[in-house]
């Protein structure tokens, strides 16, 4: 080997990256076992893909791991979550002796990565998802003109996740140059070989076909490593490296073994695997110190928008003031991004594409990668809105979940909800996502009912922490509130009110003007009814709505273009209860079975959600 000053100091870079892989082993081997549970031979398997990326290839301050001008790195397969802490700690981000306190109920060191870490930008461990998030945050880098590389660690056995090749696809077709794959080819799955077991080929020829740029190399080699992370960095277009490994790498007795997934070494097998790699410290004290950050706040402070201008009576559809308010939104906070499922003249996220298209990006029919890229481009402080029909959204559950975990303030929006779509039939009615989202911890569920309401309810999401839900309708509606009304959030409006009201009819979105002209039905006949607009689902103050429904006499009638279970009434009933409202009757009206293909007010009547319908139901309580 030559002697020259480039050659020795690339030595010197293998062997240091040697040692530090040396040192991932053992941290996690050490702190699985001191947790009695964990995936070790997950860890060991990557540990000079991790040593490469940690302490060669990526530019990170330790000192400073969340700042814009860093490298990200993204851990896909989230069970190798002890050695991504241990490569953080070597770093000098938080130091070793925090290891020994993984899966600890008061350590931010959780079982699979969080943000509550520095240097993390998403939860993972839902496999599949890391490269759409690497993929947000390439994006996000490629918005802010900063330098910088994504890196993202994928096992062999996501690999059969499909929102892994979603997310490729686009990476590809956006011509993404920063955007850095590894993909970790052990071959053994949780409960058996992975669908191609050690065939690399296929995992190139794969990637390769959506336009990636690829090599395969020994994941355990360092010069190899490093010089195809080298090569990675200076490529123009997406690069994938595709490493055979094996998985428990450097202990015989686990190494390429089933039956050791998910499972930590007792104190002998460590002992054992220890003395098998030798040269091994002491270990560290234990340091009982949290380390844990703030999940970054949203961007909320950006001016206000201007009052919409829409004419009391007009008729325009929610789903097209959601455009026109995204639009205006986008004036006045530019860093406000949209993302769509190929129907932007639907969700008419067209409007913002045309007056911001650099910050539009088209996410084809892709649901749950347009929905994790969101999460990593809300990570680099963007508040991005997707939108798609809201029974689309439903595909992207998963991903919307892991958002939530993420504590990601990424908003969605849902259109064409519910039977009163029409004709396109059930395949297209969202009947089941005010439930979905309602679940989400710390979810935002807005539901306006006319284009006031949306253009309000628009700027607050943007404001809003967390996830945020929009659910847009297809029909026109008219306009009901003046271009000054407030929607705070928990809130409602009251359109109906009396003192003489002996009901209370609590709706929103298209059931709202049911609900109204019921209200005018039964005035004719002498029962006046409060008619409440509930366009926040989540959180709901039940306490004012309480006193509402008592003062109407302690009847409550609910109707909503959803399913029954998860959606409007149940949301109000349980906001009740919790307040302690006891009432004296209640109607809960929803769709209650499988809908069909009709006009708009055929299958709202139909389905018993229809003024007449309402307007039965209040007298029934009378």
């Amino acid at each position: 080997m030559s002697n020259s000053p480039k050659t020795a100091l690339a030595s010197d870079v293998v062997q240091k990256v040697t040692e530090k892989a040396h040192m991932l082993r053992i941290h996690s081997m050490r702190m699985t076992t001191a947790a009695g549970s964990g995936h070790p031979t997950s860890c060991l398997s990557c540990a000079e893909l991790m040593a490469g990326v940690f302490f060669h290839a990526m530019k990170m301050d330790p000192q400073h791991p969340d700042a814009p001008t860093n490298d990200r790195f993204v851990m896909s397969k989230g069970h190798a979550a002890p050695i991504l802490y241990a490569a953080l700690a070597e770093a000098g981000v938080f130091p070793v002796g925090r290891l020994l306190t993984l899966r600890q109920f008061s350590s931010e060191l959780e079982g699979h990565p969080t943000p509550r870490i520095r240097g993390v930008d998403a939860a993972t461990g839902s496999l599949g998802q890391g490269l759409s998030v690497g993929l947000g945050l390439a994006l996000a880098a490629r918005l802010e003109k900063q330098p910088i590389h994504i890196f993202v660690l994928l096992g062999d056995g996501e690999l059969a996740e499909g929102n892994v090749w979603e997310a490729a696809a686009l990476a590809a077709h956006d011509k993404v140059d920063n955007l850095i794959a590894i993909a970790d080819i052990n071959s053994l799955g949780q409960s058996q070989r992975t669908m191609y077991s050690r065939d690399a080929e296929v995992y190139q020829r794969k990637f390769e076909a959506q336009g990636w740029q690829t090599e395969i190399i020994d994941g355990h080699d360092v010069p190899a490593v490093l010089a195809a992370l080298d090569r990675a960095r200076d490529a123009e277009g997406p690069y994938a490296i595709i490493a055979r490994t094996i998985k428990g790498h450097g202990v015989s007795f686990a190494a390429d073994k089933e039956g050791w997934h998910g499972k930590a070494f007792n104190q002998e097998e460590l002992e054992e695997a220890l003395a098998e790699l030798g040269d091994v410290p002491p270990p560290p004290q234990v340091d009982s110190r949290s380390y844990a950050r703030e999940v970054p706040s949203i961007k909320a402070d950006f001016p206000a928008m201007a009052s919409p201008e829409y004419k009391l009576g007009d008729k325009v559809a929610t789903r097209v003031a959601f455009g026109d308010a995204l639009a205006k939104l986008g004036e006045v906070n530019p860093k406000v991004v949209a993302l769509d499922g190929d129907v932007q003249n639907s969700t008419y996220t067209e409007t913002f594409h045309k007056a911001f298209p650099d910050r539009f990006f088209q996410g084809f029919i892709a649901e749950q990668n347009m929905v994790a890229t969101a999460v990593g481009l809300s990570a680099r402080g963007w508040t991005p809105f997707a939108a798609s029909f809201a029974c689309f959204l439903g595909r992207a559950f998963d991903q919307t979940r892991m958002a939530g975990i993420s504590r990601s303030h990424i908003k969605l929006a849902g259109s064409h909800c519910g039977i009163s779509i029409g004709e396109d039939g059930p395949s297209q009615m969202a009947l089941e996502d005010l439930a979905a989202m309602r679940a989400l911890p710390d979810s935002t569920v807005l539901y306006p009912s006319d284009a006031v309401s949306t253009a309000r309810l628009v700027e607050t999401a943007a404001r809003r922490p967390g996830i945020c839900y929009i659910r847009t309708t297809r029909p026109k509606t008219p306009v009901i509130y003046a271009g000054n009304e407030k929607f705070p959030v928990p809130g409602f409006k009251v359109p109906r009110r009396s003192d003489g009201d002996s009901a209370t009819i609590v709706a929103a979105g298209i059931t709202l003007h049911e609900a109204l002209k019921a209200a005018d039905e039964l005035k004719q006949q002498g029962i006046a009814v409060r008619v409440i607009d509930l366009y926040c689902v989540k959180p709901i103050d039940g306490a004012a709505i309480g006193a509402e429904v008592r003062a109407a006499g302690g009847r409550l009638v609910t109707v909503e273009d959803h399913y029954p279970e998860g959606g409007l009434g149940e949301a109000v009933l349980t906001a009740l209860a919790t307040s302690g409202v006891l009432l004296a009757g209640a109607r809960l009206l929803a769709v209650p079975r499988v809908p069909h293909s009709g006009r708009e007010a055929e299958l709202l009547d139909a389905f018993g959600i229809s003024a007449k319908h309402i307007a039965e139901a209040v007298r029934s309580l009378l």
